[in-house]
């Protein structure tokens, strides 16, 4: 007994959706994670609780209205209708465009804390020597802040692989295009077929503890505090 073809094409699906959704979390979530962690506005509690909203609300709460959204009558729809893409519900990039919601607090908060962790100091040494903001952020902070974006980028891949409601109201069960290892496995129980549901669910057991270890054993946070 092994993987068939369709549990191949559903982990392939799955690693493509969460290493892109990753890539584009990490570029979205730095500058939130830095305004967040460096503003003084009023606006920060209300923000930073938007960003944190994925954390307590029911997936399946989210991906309603995040299908509302991007529907033939929501404000997204009809924006990419307008721009001849049609709408994103039932797609791959519907996928991902609700991944990078339901998976932005999982980035935007090791970053933040790991930028608030650095004080005033380094970035006060690096303006006294007319450093840029793009070169302050490129030589003083990406190198400090560097375990809060490793946990980050680990943390935001691992969370959208094992997404299931949010991905299946967005997506719906549609193989080779929606139908993620998550579903899958909703699939071969449904269906009463326990051994090819244990093989993929026995593999994400044994990816999350990776990942976990991973977090634990290869951040450099880590690894400096064991010295």
């Amino acid at each position: 007994m092994g993987f068939s073809d369709a549990d191949l094409a559903a982990i392939w699906l799955t690693l493509r959706l969460a290493g892109i959704t990753t890539v584009l979390l990490l570029i979205i979530g730095t500058p939130i994670a830095w305004w967040l962690a460096r503003t003084r506005s009023n606006w920060k509690g209300p923000v930073g609780a938007v960003v944190a909203l994925p954390l307590v609300l029911p997936p399946t709460v989210l991906g309603f209205y995040l299908l509302l959204a991007m529907g033939p009558n929501g404000p997204v729809g009809q924006f990419t209708q307008w721009l001849g893409i049609g709408t994103l519900p039932f797609t791959f990039w519907g996928l991902v465009v609700a991944s990078v919601f339901y998976s932005m607090p999982f980035v935007v908060q090791p970053i933040q804390n790991a930028i608030e962790s650095l004080g005033e100091r380094p970035l006060e040494a690096a303006a006294t020597l007319r450093a840029g903001p793009w070169d302050t952020f490129f030589t003083v902070v990406l190198p400090l802040a560097r375990p809060g974006f490793f946990t980050a980028a680990i943390l935001g891949f691992a969370h959208t692989v094992g997404e299931f409601g949010v991905v299946l109201m967005i997506g719906g069960n549609i193989p080779g295009v929606t139908r993620v290892v998550s579903v899958q496995i909703y699939d071969h129980v449904e269906a009463l077929e326990y051994a090819e549901a244990h093989w993929l669910a026995a593999t994400m057991v044994i990816f999350s503890f990776l990942v976990l270890l991973a977090l634990y054993t290869l951040n450099p946070a880590t690894r400096r505090k064991q010295a």
